[in-house]
């Protein structure tokens, strides 16, 4: 009997020994790895008063009256262009294209300005950069104040949640950036 305890004893001892593990640790904090080819530009033309460079991966598609939708299928981003003619109501255009930025303000976090001049194309126009869970993430508009407006937004088809789409937001705003800085009056 005393020989059946022992084994019994022993044979717990060693499964307590066995079992036996370091403790757990939480795993390190670690982030999602994002990577978009290298941008590469091609020249948009068509029939519209404009031109512009845009990402060569993106697919562009023609509305009415000059107006466009760039889509990136990856990311599941748009840029809208919507084109507008100046017929003496430019404070009105002006107007209109600010309010439509400053109507994501309950959402943002933030709302950067940057002013855009080339006076070589006569390009003028302000690029935002909304920061926080706003619908969108970056806008411009560019005009040359006498015959041509051009108003730019970008929108995720997702809800928005700065952290997680900030990557494609950023790759899509530097794409934005690029278009306006390439666009030309025809």
């Amino acid at each position: 009997m005393l020989n059946k305890i022992l084994s019994i004893t022993a044979i717990l001892l060693a499964l307590t020994v066995i079992s036996c593990k370091n403790d757990v640790l939480p795993k390190p904090a670690s982030f999602l790895r994002l990577d978009y080819p290298e941008a590469k530009y091609v020249n948009f033309e068509n029939t519209c008063p404009f031109t512009f460079q845009m990402n060569e991966d993106a697919i562009i598609k023609g509305e009415k009256e000059c107006g466009f939708a760039i889509t990136y299928p990856k990311m599941k981003a748009t840029i809208y262009l919507t084109y507008k003619p100046v017929n003496g109501n430019i404070d009105k255009l002006l107007r209109d294209a600010q309010k439509l930025t400053y109507e994501h303000v309950i959402k943002a976090d933030d709302i950067l300005e940057q002013p855009y001049l080339n006076p070589q194309k006569k390009v003028y126009g302000m690029f935002y950069q909304v920061d926080g869970n706003a619908a969108t993430n970056s806008q411009f508009y560019v005009t040359d104040s006498t015959k041509h407006f051009l108003i730019g937004s970008m929108y995720f088809y997702a809800k928005p949640n700065f952290d997680s789409i900030m990557p494609a937001a950023s790759y899509v705003k530097n794409d934005m950036q690029r278009l306006m800085e390439t666009l030309k009056w025809k």
